[in-house]
């Protein structure tokens, strides 16, 4: 995969999750920070970025709920995925003591899978913005009794001392990223046998028994569904479906499940098909 730009965005600060899944899976890449969802998916549709490096979904806080609208919405395509395991680092201004903390800071879902390390040491929680903006906070007040749960690049970023790693309450924390770019295109198989994800939305019709009809196809096909999720766009609109799976789109007995499901359906549409990582076996996010 190559970028015209050399420019991936992402939403939050230079340190965030999202900075290191940039970092690892384009290294070549500039990331390119964004106060916003709104905003990193502006940047690929206005021609700032070629990519963006967005979560979908993470293991312990479910699905990121803003994504599932605007994906739909923005006319990006997905045309790749990454698994990143979530850790938090403590971290301090230089030469800080643990004695000295007294507040820990960071996004609330940090806060939230650090509960019983920050409830051990007494330390009282404090949300942030985001984990890297809590760092960048630290730095930035200089107060010694204040400490950052954040992601190790923070601390590099920002001139601090990690005094205690991985401090998360479980070690099965791991965030799914899906890469968007502007342009419309089926990603090809990297080899015949590798693994391909097709990921698509559908509302089906006012029919009864419609959604179980509309899933018949995947059924009888063969075809693993590794994600099926609704949610509404509006108080009175129809149910959107959101849904995974493994599989290209060219392949016979897709192709099948597809028609299938657009003959049930009022409305249909492809967001991207994409090697599936090779991550994905190994941590079988919400399958």
């Amino acid at each position: 995969m190559t970028a015209k730009n050399n420019r991936i965005s992402f939403q939050g600060e230079p340190g965030a999750n999202s900075d290191t899944a940039c970092r690892n899976m384009f290294p070549t890449m500039d990331p390119l920070p964004c106060p916003t969802f709104e905003d990193a998916f502006n940047a690929v549709e206005t021609g700032k970025a070629e990519l963006a490096m967005i979560p979908i979904e993470n293991t312990i806080a479910g699905r990121v709920a803003d994504i599932h609208h605007l994906l739909p919405e923005s006319k990006l395509h997905i045309v790749g995925e990454y698994f990143l395991p979530i850790h938090f680092q403590l971290m301090v201004l230089p030469g800080v003591k643990r004695e000295e903390i007294k507040t820990v800071h960071s996004h609330i879902h940090a806060l939230g899978q650090c509960r019983k390390y920050i409830r051990k040491n007494g330390w009282k929680p404090v949300i942030a913005g985001d984990t890297a903006g809590s760092a960048k906070m630290v730095s930035e007040i200089k107060d010694r009794t204040m400490a950052s749960l954040a992601p190790a690049l923070a601390a590099e970023l920002y001139g601090l001392d990690i005094i205690e790693k991985n401090v998360e309450d479980t070690d099965s924390n791991v965030t799914r990223f899906v890469v968007l770019t502007k342009n419309k295109q089926w990603v090809d198989r990297p080899t015949p046998d590798a693994k391909m994800m097709t990921t698509f939305i559908f509302r089906v019709r006012n029919v009864p028994a419609a959604l179980y009809k509309a899933m018949g196809g995947f059924a009888t096909n063969g075809i693993n569904m590794t994600k099926l999720e609704s949610y509404q766009l509006g108080a009175f609109t129809a149910t959107l479906f959101y849904a995974d799976i493994e599989g290209h789109p060219d392949d016979p007995l897709v192709k099948l499940a597809l028609d299938e499901l657009r003959f049930f359906s009022r409305e249909m549409r492809i967001l991207g098909v994409y090697p599936a990582s090779a991550s994905r076996e190994q941590w079988k996010v919400a399958d």
